[in-house]
């Protein structure tokens, strides 16, 4: 099985009310296995693209229990978290070192992963379901 994982991460204000989507693909058939998304409270943007990461990593080690995976793509339009989980960039700020390192303990879990930067245009299904989790988190309880 070959995966793809879509994750985006967003606040308003910086930081905002925050809140992450993501998705996990057959990479073969481009069809969802597996879909998350949660409003995170006030966070940075940086914090709830890692949150989303993380929830597409989970998601895909739980597929990989289910049957082998042989090859996973993270897709995302934060250069920031590809760069840093790619090791090209140091992961500098205190709040998203944690992070870093649970999605580094994930990424050896599935055995690599390969992480990929696309433009925002290309991450729409993961930024959907970011904005309504964002959209949802600020609705007042009924």
């Amino acid at each position: 099985m070959r995966l793809v994982i879509e994750a985006d991460g967003g606040s308003r204000g910086n930081p905002g009310p925050a809140g992450y989507g993501a998705l996990v693909l057959d990479a073969d058939t481009d069809e969802v296995l597996a879909e998350s998304a949660e409003g995170i409270g006030v966070a940075t943007n940086n914090v709830a693209e890692y949150q989303g990461l993380i929830a597409g990593l989970r998601a895909a080690v739980a597929l990989a229990e289910r049957g082998p995976v042989a090859d996973v793509e993270v897709r995302m339009d934060s250069k920031l978290v590809v760069e840093q989980m790619s090791g090209r960039w140091r992961v500098k700020h205190p709040a998203m070192q944690p992070l870093a390192l649970e999605a580094g303990r994930l990424v050896r879990d599935l055995g690599g992963v390969r992480f990929t930067w696309v433009p925002r245009a290309r991450n729409k299904r993961a930024d959907r379901l970011a904005n309504e989790a964002m959209d949802a988190q600020s609705q007042p309880a009924p």
